[in-house]
């Protein structure tokens, strides 16, 4: 196995990102050839897969995220597991791209997050904290690759002060920030979060924060009323009606009027969220509608509550494939130019994998890779290393 000062040395990088988000549609991963690090970086994505999770895999990790279904001991096993699970998702990406582990430097493993606490409670008597748990043990991805791997990168932001999240926007800003247009990224996920990147920006300037629901609940919406598992290309929801007294309701959350830094999960906008949406009893085209236009409301309010000018956002995650998602944001937002990733050169899809690639990079060179205008920490090198 190489050693890090070697890899430290090296004016380029292969280097393997590994993600699970909050949607549990799969494992993304993503082979990234990094030149340099920090702010000057450059990435090159050289091939990119989802390894759907099986049925049963998705709904016992699903179960996980229920504190009545997830004994000590079920997380125990789940997080041996899904290292077996991302480590085939490792070889795999490394087969198709016909490349040999042993040229590969280093993996950075998101991993799956099962619970985060932006607000913590008392335990043991000891004062609340903020707290976050991510599993898919990275010891196990280590010993099947052969690979120096780099996870767990949500912890020492906490330690830090922060909230652990969102941790894309070292990327935003390493990649994405422009001297000539004030930019938001928007990824839009489980969780939508997004990234301010004022024109010319510095790191200190980066405003990001999760904005509130991304597909989460219009997915468990459809999986609910029409047995699909999401609302592919919008068409549910442009053949709906949005209800504007329960939008209006939705958009009252509390939640929204939080000031940044700030992070939020399936504890608020999830399945039981969902389930509160159903006892209205609308049209189920209609319920997918609202929820539909609750996320682009959600986000443009954002926009306005906490940011500066914005010329152009530039959408990321699983909603980048649902028009009638994007038309009702770019509806929020007269005069802003909406796109994907892809008109700026990106995958969409392998961004966040792409992200945690970058995280493991800059882990090895020692570089701080938390935002503190994002998480709120004070600056930290994120990730632990497995030789």
């Amino acid at each position: 196995m190489k050693a890090l000062e070697t890899i430290r040395a090296k004016r380029e990088r292969l280097v393997i990102g590994l993600m699970s988000g909050t949607s549990v549609d799969g494992m993304d991963a993503a082979l990234v050839r990094i030149e340099g690090g920090g702010a000057g970086v450059r990435l090159r994505l050289e091939h990119f897969l989802t390894v759907p999770y099986e049925p049963a895999v998705r709904a016992a990790i699903f179960a996980l995220f229920r504190p009545e279904s997830a004994g000590v001991d079920v997380i125990c096993r789940a997080n041996f597991a899904l290292g077996e699970l991302f480590a085939r998702a490792a070889l795999k990406l490394m087969h198709e791209a016909g490349i040999d582990p042993q040229s590969v430097d280093l993996i950075g493993s998101h991993g799956q997050t099962v619970w985060h606490e932006p607000v913590g409670l008392p335990w043991g008597g000891l004062a609340p904290g903020v707290s976050t748990l991510q599993i898919g043990e990275p010891a196990v991805i280590a010993e099947r690759t052969g690979i120096i791997t780099v996870a767990d990168f949500r912890v020492r932001d906490i330690a830090a002060g922060g909230q652990g999240a969102p941790l894309v926007p070292y990327l935003d800003y390493c990649v994405l920030r422009s001297d000539q247009c004030s930019r938001v990224t928007q990824n839009i996920g489980g969780i939508g979060n997004a990234t301010y990147l004022p024109a010319g920006c510095s790191a200190a300037e980066i405003i990001a924060f999760d904005t509130g629901p991304g597909n989460m609940i219009i997915d468990a919406l459809t999986a609910a009323l029409f047995d699909r598992p999401y609302d592919a290309e919008g068409r549910i929801a442009a053949g709906g009606t949005v209800n504007e007294a329960l939008l209006a309701e939705l958009l009252a959350h509390p939640y929204f009027e939080l000031s940044p830094p700030k992070t939020t999960g399936r504890e608020l906008f999830g399945v039981q969220f969902a389930r509160e949406l159903m006892s209205h009893h609308l049209p189920p085209a209609d319920l997918i509608a609202t929820a539909t236009a609750f996320t682009a409301r959600s986000i443009a309010g954002a926009y306005r509550r906490f940011l500066g000018p914005v010329a152009e956002v530039i959408v990321g995650g699983g909603g980048a494939r649902n028009p009638t998602l994007l038309r009702m944001l770019a509806d929020e937002l007269p005069g802003v130019r909406v796109m994907t990733h892809e008109a700026v050169g990106i995958n969409s899809d392998a961004k966040e994998a792409m992200a945690f690639a970058l995280l493991a990079n800059d882990c090895i060179l020692g570089l701080p890779t938390n935002m503190p205008g994002a998480t709120g920490g004070r600056p930290a090198v994120l990730g632990k290393v497995m030789y």
